[in-house]
């Protein structure tokens, strides 16, 4: 700031000393004002431009400025008025010099820095490397949590359009979709009050693009930044093009727990599947787990022994069998007898209980045997 009150100074006391153009001191001295901040504009610009880029646009200019000359050349040679020459000499070096700005910027992206080693090859490790939000990770809500537990920091970029978006869908009529709506405004509030996330907001728009997954892709090239999402179909169209991601999706597969098989866990089989006597449980990371012989367990905890997992895009799924220790019947426990129910055995092995008679006699009975069931 110290730099930039001194700079500023030093344009109005020039513009007020020199008055140019027959200027009056002070509309000289404001111009001279106007300057510097239409300089200090410029060097905000330049601030979120990468490395690259920065090269692109100054070789680019280098080159229409070149162009420029040597047509000036061409042009001294003829005979056209020296105040007309002079105007087109200014107007190509105007020219040459913005498109050779322009396509230099643009066209930068494709140097490959590292491949000059030295002072270029760290560039894109220490500059700035701005997070684009799109809405579905917003409404999504995770993403507070992530920042909160320290797992991203640096500049999060939200765009304009994407908060247009937002707004829309808390303003809907449908009330789920304003509830989701609000509950994304009230995310990026929570983002916001972090003070280790710096946020920007990005008035960058692209009128001739409609689609808003495609916004996205062209702002992150715009400040060589990442996205951050939960969309599969921006996923892939933005990896194509050459777009770093961050997905939650694959971060919250990336933390579940690693199961392998042979493993035993105890799970709550909710419903049957699909296959014949198959149950399902899910974990509680959304886990699903199929358990094979298990469609009568419904509603019941059970035992299992993980047979296989199995990696898909939706996530991950595992696979086991029912425990046989579950099935296992309790053991019987021996009923007491009475203290008048005791057993005796007679001469002839038949067993007797002892009956007790109204007059306190008491008389043996003969009891069948319960047939045996071991084998003959």
């Amino acid at each position: 700031m110290l730099v930039r009150v001194i700079f500023a100074v030093a344009c109005v006391a020039a513009g007020y000393h020199f008055h140019p153009f027959g200027l009056s001191n002070l509309v000289a001295a404001g111009v001279g004002l106007a300057f510097a901040i239409s300089v200090f504009l410029f060097e905000i610009r330049l601030q979120r431009a990468s490395m690259r880029r920065l090269i692109g646009a100054a070789f680019g200019s280098i080159l229409g400025i070149l162009g420029a000359y040597l047509m000036g050349l061409i042009l001294a040679r003829t005979s056209i008025p020296e105040g007309s020459r002079s105007f087109m000499d200014v107007g190509l070096l105007l020219v040459m010099t913005y498109i050779g700005l322009v396509v230099g910027a643009n066209k930068g992206d494709m140097l490959n820095l590292s491949a000059l080693g030295g002072l270029f090859g760290s560039e894109r490790s220490t500059r700035r490397m701005p997070k684009v939000l799109d809405t579905s990770v917003i409404i999504d809500g995770r993403i507070a949590d992530i920042c909160e537990a320290h797992f991203l920091d640096g500049v999060m970029l939200i765009p304009q359009f994407v908060l247009r978006e937002l707004q829309f869908v808390a303003d809907s009529a449908d009330s789920m979709k304003r509830q989701r709506g609000r509950r994304g405004l009230e995310v990026l509030q929570r983002i916001q009050k972090m003070a280790h996330l710096e946020i920007e907001i990005a008035d960058d728009d692209f009128p001739n693009i409609a689609d808003v997954d495609l916004k996205l892709i062209e702002l992150a090239k715009r400040y060589d930044g990442k996205i951050l999402t939960n969309d599969y179909n921006l996923n892939k169209v933005a990896s194509l093009q050459g777009i770093e991601i961050l997905n939650v999706n694959q971060l919250a597969n990336a933390l579940k727990p690693v199961v392998l098989p042979g493993e035993t866990m105890r799970v709550f089989i909710l419903r049957e599947g699909k296959e014949y006597n198959q149950g399902v449980a899910y974990l509680d990371d959304g886990t699903m787990v199929v358990v094979d012989g298990a469609r009568r367990m419904i509603n019941k905890t059970i035992d299992i022994t993980v047979t296989s997992v199995h990696q898909t895009t939706a996530g991950k799924m595992i696979f086991g069998r029912l425990d046989e220790r579950t099935e296992l019947p309790a053991p019987r426990v021996p009923q007491p007898h009475a203290v008048n129910d005791v057993p005796r055995h007679g001469d002839n092995g038949v067993r007797h209980h002892a009956e007790t008679l109204p007059g306190g006699e008491r008389v043996p009975r003969p009891v069948v045997p319960e047939p045996s069931h071991e084998p003959e």
